[in-house]
């Protein structure tokens, strides 16, 4: 029976990891294979029957002056939400069956602790932003709400006060993005891949970063615009974004860190 660890892996000495350096093309061919794969495994159908009912429940129940921040929030906890994706082009990689349904395979991973345990930190992460955007708000405009959808966006578009609200709060949701880009950009696949812990996958992830400043910028580029997007598109455009941007996640990793044997299942 596999020991239950989520810092260190189950080994005594930490796993080693080496991160290579990558530039634009090897985000492009991330992506085209991350394309190639959702074509090979499609799964916007799933995501349509889930994305609807659950973005729907939650906006329902938010503040208008939310809608944004919560919006742009799905970009902090989505590589925790695409990890069942990130399995599924594991899975195609080896050659082994790779359907929709074998994104439920995750939960026999040996690093299944440690996952849950990143999937809590990105969790409270966004719960900071939440509500540190809506401390700004209240700064900006105090605790009124605006009565309609019509009135916010006057608010926030045709006075200085709504202006700095945009300002302020795109800098600041930058901050969080580059915190979790920096923890998150390759710890779920390499978990997944390795069984070495939270600590090597996160620092790992750091490294990467590190070592790739304005790759992985581009890279954080390319997922804001492509989930704006798929916003844009009535959320419809998510359930083809998100799938092709996990998918690619997992060659970016192979892209980034050595390779190394991976464990059994």
């Amino acid at each position: 029976m596999t020991n239950f660890h989520v810092i260190a892996g189950p080994d005594a000495t930490p796993a080693e990891t080496v991160v290579r350096k990558i530039g634009p093309a090897d985000l492009k061919d991330a992506l085209s294979k991350g394309l190639d794969d959702f074509l090979a495994m499609p799964s916007h159908l799933v995501f349509l029957g889930l994305i609807y009912p659950l973005i729907g429940i939650f906006l329902a129940r938010s503040a208008v002056y939310l809608l944004f921040p919560l919006m742009a929030g799905f970009a902090l906890v989505g590589p925790f939400a695409a990890i069942g994706l990130y399995e599924m082009s594991r899975r195609r990689e080896l050659g082994l069956e790779s359907s929709w349904t074998h994104a439920f395979d995750v939960r026999h991973s040996p690093s299944i602790p440690a996952i849950l345990a990143l999937g809590l930190v990105l969790l409270i992460i966004f719960m900071c932003w939440r509500a540190s955007a809506e401390q700004l708000y209240f700064w900006l405009f105090g605790a009124r709400q605006p009565e309609s959808y019509a009135q916010f966006f006057q608010d926030i578009f045709t006075t200085s006060r709504g202006w700095a609200l945009i300002v302020l709060g795109n800098a600041l949701g930058a901050l969080f993005a580059v915190l979790v880009l920096s923890i998150s950009v390759v710890s779920f696949p390499l978990l997944l891949d390795r069984d070495v812990g939270l600590a090597v996958a996160v620092s790992t992830s750091i490294r990467a970063v590190l070592a790739n400043p304005a790759t992985m910028a581009l890279w954080g580029l390319i997922i804001a615009a492509a989930l704006a997007v798929g916003f844009a598109l009535l959320f419809v455009g998510l359930a083809v974004v998100v799938p092709i941007l996990a998918h690619a996640t997992w060659h970016l990793y192979r892209k980034v860190v050595e390779p190394a044997a991976p464990f059994a299942r």
